[in-house]
């Protein structure tokens, strides 16, 4: 099979666990994720399958949007509430000024990742040693925070949703806000509502693939592969280049027919219409240069 799926991790799931078990389901080996959710997260985690494990670093690269309960008034090692106790806090600000902290981190933000993550630093990655009982230096990360919404206000505890780019660590924002607010925080909850394109709705369990294989109705919910490349321009070559596609070779602007003007990348496809590759134009010049083969 190939394609994406889009699942709905649960907690005590890691995104490993995630892809040991779908192997397993799926009867087949070449399946990769899209990026680590913490175990104890929940919520949408995009697989790839088969010839689309070619395009998890673009899935990666995307925009997240996350719904997180924010517990005030703690700190822990790992910053959310499975971790050790470092300290406790009273609760003394308002509801007013707990949302102008949080709004403070909106736009460009140099966020230091938690000694709890899969990050490497000289090879070996940051849990492994934080499980050591050793914290190493770690250097600040340019993320952004795209929007960031109060939706509760219960305290200690606020709900949040958070839209932000790749690489932010939901749990290190609470930290940071705590921090700020003077009485420290640690994540609760934490679910993600949104991968680039991809939101809840169309997420499913590992239970509920389980039930969809044996009914054989799979096919409904494997997103192809092409879905991918629905804004690039189209380029369908002529039937007596099939092969020269087929083979990754460089292509000319007269050896088919685009759907717009190429600038850039496009997504070409055979004489038949299935889609092979994703191709770049070479300047101003009639030449089309193979970026990504997926036959």
């Amino acid at each position: 099979m190939d394609g994406i799926l889009i699942i709905n991790k649960e907690k005590g799931f890691t995104s490993h666990d995630v892809v040991a078990k779908l192997r397993g389901i799926l009867r087949q080996k070449k399946i990769g994720h899209t990026g680590t959710l913490d175990p104890n997260a929940e919520g949408g985690l995009p697989v790839c399958l088969g010839k689309a494990t070619k395009v998890c670093d673009l899935l990666t690269d995307t925009d997240k949007c996350y719904e997180t309960v924010m517990r005030l008034g703690i700190e822990t090692d790992t910053q959310d509430l499975t971790g050790t106790v470092l300290a406790r806090k009273p609760v003394e600000a308002t509801e007013e000024e707990i949302r102008a902290a949080a709004e403070s981190f909106v736009g460009p933000y140099a966020q230091v990742p938690p000694m709890y993550s899969a990050l490497k630093v000289n090879g070996q990655k940051l849990y492994d040693l934080a499980r050591a009982g050793r914290e190493v230096e770690r250097a600040p990360r340019p993320v952004k925070i795209y929007s960031l919404q109060i939706l509760a206000c219960d305290l200690p505890r606020v709900r949040l949703r958070v839209e932000c780019s790749k690489g932010t660590y939901i749990r290190t924002l609470c930290h940071d806000i705590g921090q700020k607010l003077g009485c420290g925080a640690a994540v609760e909850e934490l679910i993600r509502t949104r991968v680039g394109r991809f939101d809840l709705a169309q997420a499913r369990t590992l239970g509920e693939i389980e039930q969809l294989r044996d009914r054989g109705e799979l096919a409904g919910v494997r997103i192809p592969l092409e879905t991918l490349f629905e804004e690039l321009p189209h380029f369908r070559v002529h039937p007596e280049r099939d092969v020269a596609l087929q083979n990754g070779n460089a292509l000319r602007l007269s050896w088919g027919e685009a759907s717009a003007s190429l600038q850039g990348e496009c997504a070409v496809c055979f004489s038949d219409g299935r889609f092979a590759a994703v191709y770049e134009r070479q300047g101003e010049t009639d030449l089309l240069k193979v970026k990504k083969m997926f036959v």
